[in-house]
C-alpha cells in the first residue's frame, strides 16, 4: 500500500511542477539570445501579437474587438492554419494588421536540421504569400526553442526571428482581468506581447479563447490611460507609428 501512496505523490509532486512552469515560468527567456524581444525605445509603444491561428472561431473575434480598440496587431500565423481556413487568413490581411511566419504545424524545431527549418518557413511563407498576398520576414518558433546554429540559418534566410518580453499564458491563465493585471504591472516601452487566436493546453488548434477576446477591450484601456500605443511589431522595430 505504501508503494501506491508514494507514487501518488510522485505524480503529484511532477504535475505541480508541470502547472507551474506552465503558468508561472516562460520558457523564452532561456532562448532569448540572438533573438529580439523587445525593442530600445523611449516612446511608449508596445507590440500585441498573436501565435498558432488562424482559428475560424476565435481569430474573427479577436478582430472585431481590435477594430473597436482602433489597434493593429501582428498575427504569427501556421501555414497548416492557413491552408485550412484562408478566408480568415485573408480577413486579417483585409483589416490592415501584420502578418508573420510561424513555421508550418507548430512543431517544436529544436532538434530540425537547417534543410528542415529552411523548408518549414519557406512552404510557410508561400502559403501566407499566396492566400493573403502578404510577404513574410520575421518567424517567430513554436514554444520559442531554437538553437543557436539555428538561428544563424534563419538569420541567413533574410528572417529576423522574433520571440516575446511579456508573456500572457493566455493557454493556461482563463482569467481576463488577471492576465491585464499581470501585464499592466509590468508592460515597459518596446514590449513585444504574446497572445494567442487558437489553442489550448494540449494542441494548437481548437482550445478555448474567450478569455483572449475578452482581454484585448481591458488591456487597450489600461495601457491607454498609462499613455501606451499598440503598433504592430514591424512599426515597433522601425520606430514608426499607427
Amino acid at each position: 500500500m505504501s508503494w501506491i501512496i508514494l507514487t501518488l505523490f510522485v505524480f503529484l509532486f511532477i504535475g505541480a511542477g508541470i502547472f507551474y512552469f506552465c503558468v508561472f515560468f516562460d520558457q523564452a527567456i532561456l532562448t532569448r539570445r540572438g533573438t529580439l524581444y523587445r525593442v530600445k525605445t523611449e516612446k511608449k509603444k508596445v507590440a500585441l501579437t498573436f501565435d498558432d491561428g488562424p482559428s475560424p472561431i476565435w481569430t474573427s473575434q479577436i478582430l472585431y474587438e481590435l477594430k473597436k480598440e482602433g489597434i493593429k496587431a501582428t498575427f504569427f500565423m501556421g501555414g497548416r492554419h492557413v491552408k485550412l481556413y484562408p478566408e480568415v487568413a485573408r480577413k486579417v490581411a483585409e483589416e490592415g494588421h501584420e502578418i508573420e511566419n510561424h513555421g508550418y504545424a507548430h512543431n517544436v524545431l529544436f532538434y530540425y536540421r537547417p534543410e528542415e527549418i529552411e523548408e518549414e518557413i519557406k512552404y510557410t511563407e508561400h502559403i501566407i504569400e499566396q492566400v493573403t498576398g502578404r510577404t513574410t520576414k520575421y518567424f517567430r518558433p513554436p514554444k520559442a526553442w531554437l538553437r543557436g546554429s539555428i538561428k544563424k540559418k534563419i538569420k541567413g534566410m533574410g528572417y529576423e526571428v522574433v520571440l516575446w518580453s511579456l508573456n500572457s499564458k493566455d493557454w493556461v491563465t482563463f482569467d481576463a482581468r488577471r492576465i491585464v493585471n499581470v501585464i499592466s504591472k509590468r508592460v515597459k516601452s518596446g514590449d513585444i506581447l504574446l497572445f494567442h487566436d487558437s489553442g489550448g493546453v494540449l494542441k494548437a488548434e481548437g482550445g478555448d479563447r474567450s478569455q483572449t477576446v475578452a482581454t484585448i477591450p481591458l488591456l487597450a484601456r489600461e495601457l491607454d490611460k498609462r499613455g501606451f500605443e499598440f503598433v504592430t511589431v514591424d512599426q515597433l522595430i522601425k520606430g514608426e507609428g499607427q
